[in-house]
């Protein structure tokens, strides 16, 4: 289990002096899915960055199970809005070249059946192995882009608003299968899902925190205890849910409102 701690970091490009994140400090156990929430140009996907080790802080420290996090590793999976797929490659492809990395010992055979089986697993027919991103829907590349960093097996999966660009009904089910890809894996993989929708955040999260901005911080924090989690059908009719909900609201608007003054 990657448990995951976030020693006050803060950060800043180099050269420009303006911090983008001060002091964030967070401890996440492993198997935590955690949903940060905020207002654009807060920092979300700048954490999400250190995170996946394509940025370093200026202060402070990450650590996985106790050691220093150090550049980018297969480790940490990363899906983004934007797919992620490299365009002139088939679906199948690039999930291969993902494969090819993480097993340099096995075979193409067996490494291209297991593409073919992710495929199936995220609800996409084999003939999508052969298929350009460009001929498929935005919910199927958002499918392979996720088959991809399943398939790779990475104890620690960050995801930065993977599903900000698809239709409502599109996002509802790739929410579903995220959930349960992630409640089938034993053990479960540490999940940081940024997304500026605080309903998805409800659904998917079992712990929410929020920054706030100018520069980014934590403002916010909760968990949800398992017995508690929203579920789809009565989360806008359950007392909780909804109390939750205003909360996770006012924190926010409550930011706004302070930085807009």
């Amino acid at each position: 289990m990657e448990s995951i701690k976030i020693n006050n970091v803060s950060f800043a490009y180099e050269g420009s002096g303006k911090l983008i994140l001060k002091d964030i400090s967070a401890e996440v156990k492993g198997g935590e899915f955690v949903g940060i929430l905020g207002q654009s140009g807060c920092g979300k996907s700048t954490l999400l960055r250190l995170l996946a080790g394509l940025e370093k802080p200026t202060r402070g420290e990450l650590l996985i199970d106790g050691q220093r996090m150090e550049g980018a590793s297969l480790e940490r999976g990363v899906v983004f809005q934007d797919y992620g797929l490299f365009p002139w490659m088939s679906a199948g492809e690039n999930i291969m070249l993902a494969l090819r990395q993480r097993f340099p010992d096995r075979n193409k055979q067996d490494l291209k059946a297991y593409a073919v089986e992710m495929l199936k697993k995220v609800g996409l027919e084999e003939g999508v192995y052969r298929k350009l991103p460009k001929e498929l829907s935005g919910g199927m590349k958002q499918r392979c882009a996720i088959a991809q960093a399943f398939s790779i097996d990475p104890p620690v999966l960050l995801m930065d608003e993977p599903f900000g660009a698809l239709d409502a009904v599109t996002r509802v089910r790739l929410q579903d299968l995220v959930l349960e890809l992630w409640a089938q894996g034993n053990p479960k993989k540490t999940v940081f899902f940024v997304t500026h929708d605080v309903d998805e955040a409800m659904i998917l999260a079992n712990r929410i925190l929020i920054l706030g901005q100018s520069p980014g911080n934590i403002i916010y924090e909760c968990v949800i205890p398992a017995d508690k989690r929203p579920a789809r059908e009565t989360q806008f009719e359950d007392a909780e849910c909804l109390k939750l909900r205003t909360e996770l609201i006012r924190q926010i608007n409550r930011d706004v409102v302070r930085h807009v003054g």
